[in-house]
């Protein structure tokens, strides 16, 4: 199953596509190559949007750090992959992405899941920028039939 919104953007490499209307995050070790939009054309967050394992972001540039709020998110996901925070639809997630020089940039996480903790936590992730590199594509064969993957 895909990891959700923050775990996706700790399992390796994404490349950020930016437009006046709209930022797209492609993610490349992810089951079946997963892409997130993120829409900063002013729109409000909608009251009961489709459950998704990304869920529904909407983003605002404030100065130089771009505020991604989403929410939308099934139940079946988990906030991260080392100790396991779970998550429930109730899960909303503020994301505040910023450059902290040429080659890094900072991601501050806040968690808000009323149905899952007593009060809002934060978290921050450090990433390494790449730009001049390309993504690749990543596909899930799981582990049935093996024997009848070609060069197998």
């Amino acid at each position: 199953m895909p990891p959700g919104v923050p775990r996706i953007n700790t399992l390796g490499p994404f490349k950020i596509v930016q437009t006046p209307q709209l930022v797209i995050v492609l993610y490349e070790t992810t089951a079946n190559s997963a892409f997130r939009q993120i829409f900063t054309d002013g729109r409000p967050l909608p009251n009961d949007p489709q459950p998704t394992w990304l869920g529904y972001s909407v983003g605002i540039w404030e100065g130089s750090v771009l505020k991604v709020d989403t929410m939308g998110f099934n139940d079946r996901g988990w906030i991260d992959t080392g100790v396991g925070h779970p998550q429930t639809e109730a899960l909303h997630v503020i994301e505040r992405f910023r450059r902290t020089d040429f080659g890094h940039m900072e991601i501050a996480i806040t968690i808000d899941d009323p149905k899952a903790y007593t009060k809002p936590w934060t978290a921050n992730l450090k990433v390494r920028l790449l730009p001049d590199t390309e993504l690749l594509e990543m596909a899930c064969e799981n582990s049935r039939g093996i024997e009848h993957m070609v060069g197998k």
